[in-house]
């Protein structure tokens, strides 16, 4: 058995739990943490994820941020400037950030419930994109945005509390449920 299916087993049986009502909104995000390496994989099987959700009783819903940043830059009017020279870009990311998470929000708004899990994939696009634009950030500023569960989708490492996406040296301390191939 693969690590993405070992991390779709661990699911369903979280999925499978009764949940706790009145959580923090930190206490209600979940991170399938999983290797970089596997990231088309899981991405192919996303639809297990859905699945063991609906079987277990809730509803489902994913936002994929994949190409957030692709779709902000090609809308640009200074995109050209930018990529002659990406340093002028600089300040304009936190506008990105500020814009993806209104649209983010706006989504999960869309799907809000108590009995909602809604998925979200594609966070290592930010990688590298700057201090303004970090998916820790993303996940804090849309957590309280949902009644039921946030399920992030983490290609990266945990250590105790410690998040570092795609193995980066600097982590992120967050008290997220874990959800691993080891667990």
């Amino acid at each position: 058995m693969n690590r993405v299916d070992q991390l779709i087993k661990s699911y369903k049986r979280l999925i499978q739990l009764p949940w706790l009502a009145n959580l923090a909104p930190p206490q209600r995000v979940w991170a399938a943490v999983y290797p970089p390496a596997e990231e088309r994989r899981l991405r192919l099987n996303l639809p297990d994820f859905e699945n063991r959700t609906i079987e277990a009783g809730y509803q489902w819903a994913l936002i994929d941020i994949s190409t957030e940043f692709e779709q902000w830059m090609a809308a640009h009017e200074y995109r050209d400037a930018y990529f002659e020279s990406p340093e002028l870009m600089e300040p304009e990311l936190a506008s990105f950030f500020d814009d993806l998470t209104s649209r983010v929000r706006a989504l999960v708004d869309q799907h809000t419930g108590a009995d909602v899990v809604i998925g979200i994939v594609g966070g290592s696009s930010l990688f590298g994109l700057g201090p303004h634009v970090k998916l820790s950030s993303l996940v804090e500023a849309v957590e309280d945005a949902n009644e039921g569960r946030l399920l992030m989708f983490f290609p990266g490492e945990v250590e105790g509390n410690n998040f570092r996406l795609l193995g980066a040296q600097d982590g992120w301390n967050y008290h997220a449920t874990v959800i691993s191939a080891n667990n």
